[in-house]
């Protein structure tokens, strides 16, 4: 007779949702919270609940939001004029720590047919609808470097070139402190075509 356990194979399961969990991790974060830590794991699942209750998307640009707009979209200190668009929010977060205060437009993922997302799922119709607003002087994209990304990029640029305001793309290349015979060639060659002026 088979020895039942639905509820911690339904915990093992449910932590398999995590990236990069596969069945061992899950079982291993499983029992550590069973054995070790059962305050952590009620808070944490009090954390989870009120997050997936509580947390939606600001109406303006997409990102995470407790409110019906973020509070960067309401500080009325960014420039208004700077939209910079990004796949992820957690790519606002890595600009933001980099010192970018303009205003920003979130995809929520990249351009990709094989997988059923386009302009409609990447909400490119209520960009549009906040480039109608007139405040945006210079689009920035910030696509991640992958196919899907520049493709991404491609597409609001093309989308963009009918308006009259700048359209740049962030460059791609040498991190700080890399050296060049470690860097592979498609990085070398992306900052290449990114070279600026020294003034």
């Amino acid at each position: 007779m088979t020895n039942k356990a639905p509820l911690l194979d339904g915990l093992i399961n449910s932590l398999r949702c995590l990236p990069g969990v596969g069945r061992k991790s899950a079982q291993r974060i499983a029992y550590h919270l069973l054995q070790r830590d059962r305050p952590g794991a009620l808070k944490l699942a009090d954390a989870l609940t009120q997050a997936m209750h509580g947390i939606a998307h600001c109406r303006r640009c997409r990102n995470y939001s407790e409110e019906e707009f973020c509070g960067l979209c309401r500080n009325p200190a960014r420039d208004r004029g700077l939209l910079c668009i990004v796949e992820s929010p957690a790519d606002v977060k890595a600009v933001e720590e980099a010192g970018f205060r303009g205003l920003y437009f979130v995809l929520m993922g990249h351009l990709s047919p094989l997988d059923g997302i386009g302009p409609e799922e990447l909400g490119l119709a209520l960009l549009n609808q906040l480039l109608d607003e007139g405040e945006t002087r210079e689009v920035i994209l910030a696509t991640n470097s992958t196919v899907e990304g520049e493709a991404t990029a491609h597409f609001i640029s093309e989308m963009v070139k009918n308006r009259s305001l700048q359209v740049t793309r962030i460059a791609h290349g040498v991190p700080m402190g890399g050296e060049l015979e470690y860097v592979d060639s498609s990085t070398i060659s992306h900052a290449l075509s990114g070279r600026r002026t020294l003034r």
